[in-house]
C-alpha cells in the first residue's frame, strides 16, 4: 500500500515543479514581449512625426536617380560625407543628413542606409539581402535577425515599423532599427533604414517594466504560495490519512489496543520463535460477562468508555505483554516472556482481583465481571489458530463454571466442543421436526396435601440419543441464540395443553430465562400464548429469576406489568441465590416466591439455613406472597417446611417431572387422615399404600423452628 503513495506523491512534486518552472518561463516570456512592444511604441512615438519629411526626401532621391542601382546594394551613410555614388545634390544630401542627425527625448540616430530594390518583378519589390548592407556591424546590432527584419519590414507595406534589437533569449541591445516604407511602391522609390539608440527608452522603460513585472511575479507567487498551500494540506491530510489507515489497519480504534490481525501475526512469530528456541509461550483469552447488559443498561456510549476502562487496567496488569482486542468485548494477552503455569495463574488472579474495584462512569457504578480461558504451547508443533481455540475453549468453561473466573484447557475440552457443536447442530433439527416435549413436576400444598399446578420442563428426544436433559442443551441454545424460539416453543405447548387438562383449577407454570425475556416482546408472546390456547390467564404462572431484573430494569419491570395485567402470576424463582433478592421484592408486586433447592438440601442440618429459611417463608407471609420450596426430598424436609408454615412444595418426594395422566392418577399422594398424620410417599412402589407417619413427633422435635417463623399461624392457608 506504502509504494503505490510514494509513488503518487512524486509524480504530484514534479507536476507541481514543473508547473512552477512553467509559470517562472511564462512571466519572463510576459516581461520580454512586453518591453519588446513598449520599445516599438517608443520608437514609433518618437519617428512618426518625421514622416512625411522622410518620404519626401525618398521620393527626390528617386526622381533625381540617374543611374540603375548598382548590381551590389550600396547604402548612405552619414559617415560619408560627400561621395556616395548616388548623383545627390548637396542640398538634398544635407536635408537627409539633418533630419537623420536629430536626437528625439527618446532617442538619437546613430547611422542610415537608403535602400534601392535591384529589381521589380510583377510589380513586386525583389528579395533584399540584408547582409549586404555595408555599414552593418556585429557591435551595432546583437542579432543578425534584426537587420534582416527591418529589410522585411520594407516591404510590408507600413510607412514605419520600429525593430528593437533582441536576441532570442530575450536579451536587449542598445540600438534599434527604423525602417521607412515610401509610400509610392513603384520601382525605382528606395526606402530607408535608420540605426538608432534605444537604451534611453530601455532605460525609461525600465521602471514600469520592473513594476508591471513584479506585479505578475507577485500574483504569480500569491497563486503559488496558494496552490502550495492546497497541495501541503491535500499532503499533509493525505499523509494523515494514511497514518490513520496504517494506525487503523493495526490497532482497535476504541480502545487503541493491537487488534486481531496484529495478535494472529505477533502469536505466529512468537510460535516460531519458540520452536527455534524450544521455549514455551502463553495465550489468555478475556471476554465481559454480560456486556450486553451493560450496553441495554446504560447505553452504548457508557459501553464504550466501560471497555477503554478495561483496556486501561488490562495493560496496567499485564504490562509489557501484548494486549489486543479481538471483538467487541474479547480481549486477548500474548505471554512470551511468562509462560509457565504458576506465573500465568498468578497472572489470570491478579487481573480477576483488578476488577473487584467497580468503574463509575457519568456517576453510575457498573460493576466488572471477567471471564478468562488460558492455553500453553508446551512444543513448537502448536500453531496459532489450535493454541487461540483451546483457549476459547477454556473461556468456555470458565464461564459456565460461574463467571468472573478463569480456567486452563484440558484436552476433555475437545470432546465437550464436539458434543457442543453436535447438540447444535440437532437444535435447529428438533425444532424443525418437534422433537421436543414436555414433562411437568407437580406442586403439592402442606397445608392440605392438595394438587394445585404443576411446572412445565422441556425435554428434548433425540432419535439416536434418546432424551436429553435440559442443563445439557439449554446452555448451548442460549449461546446460539435459539433459546428464544425453544422458549416460545415451551410457552405455546405448556397453556395448550394445560387448556386440555380434564381438572380446570390446576396451574401451569413455566420458566422464562434471562437470555429468552426480551422487553417490550415477552409480554406479546405470552397474549398470544393464552389467546391460542384459550387458557384462563390465572392458570398460568411466569418464572422469572432474579438475574433478570438486573439488566434494563424499569424495561423488565414494565414488562412484567403488563403480563401482570393480563392476570398471569408472576413467580420470583431460584430465591436467595442472588444479590439484591429483597430489593426486587419492593420493585414488582410478585404473586410467589421460590426458595431456591440449595437451602432445602441443608434444611434441619445447619442452623443459619433453617433461619434464612424461615425467614423467608415468614417475608412471604409479611408481603402476603406464597412461598414454594423446590427440591424437597425427604419427609424431615416437607415436615419443617410445613412446621415453618411453607405453602407449596416441590421435589423427588412428591413426584419426579413426568406426565399429567401419571401425576394425576398418584393424586393424592398423602392425604390427610383422620388422626392428624399425613402420608408421606417415602420409597412408595407403584399401587402401594402411603406408610402413615404422625406429624407430631417431628413438630415437637423441631419446636425451635417453628417458634422461630415470624407470623406463624396468621396467615390464611385456605386456598393457595
Amino acid at each position: 500500500m506504502a509504494i503505490p503513495i510514494v509513488r503518487s506523491n512524486i509524480v504530484i512534486f514534479f507536476i507541481s515543479m514543473s508547473l512552477v518552472l512553467t509559470l517562472a518561463l511564462g512571466v519572463y516570456a510576459s516581461n520580454r514581449l512586453l518591453t519588446h512592444w513598449l520599445l516599438e511604441r517608443g520608437l514609433e512615438h518618437a519617428f512618426l512625426p518625421h514622416e512625411q519629411s522622410v518620404q519626401d526626401i525618398l521620393q527626390t532621391l528617386a526622381k533625381e536617380r540617374s543611374l540603375p542601382p548598382p548590381p551590389e546594394l550600396t547604402g548612405l551613410r552619414l559617415s560619408v560625407p560627400e561621395q556616395d555614388g548616388l548623383g545627390l545634390s548637396p542640398d538634398k544630401l544635407k536635408a537627409l543628413k539633418d533630419l537623420l542627425l536629430l536626437k528625439s527625448g527618446n532617442s538619437a540616430v546613430l547611422d542610415a542606409a537608403v535602400i534601392f530594390p535591384a529589381s521589380v518583378a510583377n510589380g513586386a519589390r525583389a528579395r533584399i539581402d540584408a547582409s549586404k548592407i555595408n555599414w552593418y556591424r556585429e557591435d551595432d546590432l546583437n542579432s543578425p535577425f534584426t537587420l534582416s527584419a527591418a529589410v522585411n519590414a520594407l516591404k510590408s507595406g507600413s510607412i514605419l515599423d520600429a525593430i528593437p534589437d533582441m536576441t532570442w533569449r530575450g536579451g536587449f541591445g542598445d540600438n534599434a532599427v527604423i525602417a521607412y516604407s515610401p509610400i509610392d511602391s513603384t520601382p525605382g522609390v528606395p526606402g530607408l533604414l535608420i540605426l538608432t539608440n534605444q537604451s534611453h527608452i530601455l532605460a525609461s522603460l525600465t521602471p514600469l517594466i520592473w513594476s508591471i513585472s513584479a506585479a505578475i511575479g507577485g500574483l504569480c507567487l500569491i497563486s503559488i504560495f496558494f496552490a502550495a498551500i492546497l497541495l501541503w494540506m491535500r499532503f499533509h491530510d493525505q499523509v494523515k490519512t494514511n497514518r490513520n489507515i496504517q494506525y487503523l489497519a493495526h490497532h482497535d480504534a476504541l480502545t487503541g489496543l493491537p487488534n486481531r490481525a496484529v495478535f494472529n501475526a505477533r502469536l505466529t512469530e512468537a510460535l516460531r520463535l519458540a520452536q527455534a528456541k524450544a521455549s514455551n509461550i502463553g495465550v489468555m483469552l478475556i471476554d465481559v460477562d454480560k456486556f450486553k447488559e451493560i450496553n441495554d443498561t446504560h447505553g452504548h456510549g457508557t459501553g464504550d468508555v466501560f471497555l477503554q476502562i478495561l483496556g486501561e487496567r488490562l495493560k496496567s496488569v499485564f504490562g509489557n505483554h501484548l494486549v489486543a482486542r479481538l471483538s467487541g468485548d474479547e480481549f486477548a494477552v500474548l505471554l512470551r516472556s511468562i509462560s509457565d503455569p504458576a506465573r500465568m495463574t498468578r497472572l489470570a488472579a491478579d487481573m480477576i482481583s483488578a476488577t473487584d474495584a467497580p468503574c463509575v462512569i457519568d456517576g453510575k457504578e457498573i460493576k466488572i465481571s471477567l471471564s478468562m480461558g488460558l492455553a500453553r504451547a508446551s512444543d513448537g508443533s502448536w500453531r496459532a489458530s489450535r493454541l487461540l481455540h483451546c483457549a476459547d475453549l477454556a473461556l468456555y468453561r470458565a464461564k459456565h463454571s460461574g463467571r468472573s473466573t478463569f480456567a486452563w484447557y484440558t484436552p476433555d475440552l475437545d470432546s465437550d466442543a464436539q458434543k457442543r457443536k453436535e447438540i447444535e447442530k440437532g437444535l435447529s433439527r428438533a425444532l424443525k421436526f418437534d422433537q421436543f416435549n414436555l414433562v411437568y413436576q407437580p406442586q403439592y400444598a402442606l397445608r392440605d396435601g392438595t394438587l394445585k399446578g404443576y411446572e412445565a420442563l422441556i425435554r428434548w428426544d433425540h432419535p439416536g440419543k434418546g432424551t436429553i436433559r435440559p442443563d445439557i442443551f439449554i446452555p448451548v441454545a442460549e449461546d446460539t441464540g435459539l433459546i428464544e424460539e425453544i422458549g416460545t416453543w415451551v410457552l405455546n405447548h405448556a397453556c395448550l395443553e394445560a387448556a386440555l387438562w380434564e381438572n380446570k383449577e390446576r396451574r401451569v407454570a413455566v420458566n422464562v430465562s434471562p437470555a429468552q425475556f426480551i422487553a417490550g416482546e415477552t409480554q406479546n408472546r405470552v397474549a398470544q400464548a393464552l389467546q391460542n390456547s384459550r387458557l384462563d390467564p390465572k392458570r398460568l404462572e411466569i418464572e422469572i429469576t432474579e438475574s433478570l431484573l438486573i439488566s434494563n430494569t424499569e424495561a423488565v419491570i414494565e414488562t412484567l406489568r403488563q403480563i401482570h395485567d393480563m392476570g398471569v402470576s408472576i413467580a420470583m424463582d431460584d430465591f436467595g441465590t442472588g444479590y439484591s433478592s429483597l430489593s426486587y421484592l419492593s420493585l414488582f408486586p410478585f404473586d410467589k416466591i421460590k426458595i431456591d433447592k440449595a437451602f432445602i438440601q441443608n434444611l434441619g442440618k445447619d442452623a443459619s439455613t433453617d433461619a434464612i429459611v424461615t425467614s423467608i417463608v415468614g417475608l412471604g407471609r409479611s408481603l402476603d406472597v406464597q412461598i414454594t420450596a423446590e427440591g424437597v426430598e425427604t419427609e424431615d424436609q416437607a415436615i419443617l417446611l410445613s412446621a415453618a408454615g411453607c405453602d407449596l412444595v416441590q421435589g423427588y418426594m412428591f413426584g419426579k417431572p413426568d406426565s399429567v395422566a401419571r401425576h394425576e392418577a398418584n393424586n393424592p399422594i398423602f392425604p390427610l387422615n383422620s388422626s392428624g398424620g399425613y402420608w408421606f410417599p417415602q420409597n412408595r412402589k407403584q399401587g402401594e399404600a402411603p406408610p402413615k407417619i404422625t406429624l407430631a413427633p417431628k413438630l415437637a422435635q423441631y419446636a425451635t423452628l417453628v417458634t422461630a417463623s415470624p407470623g406463624s399461624g396468621s396467615r390464611n392457608n385456605g386456598d393457595v
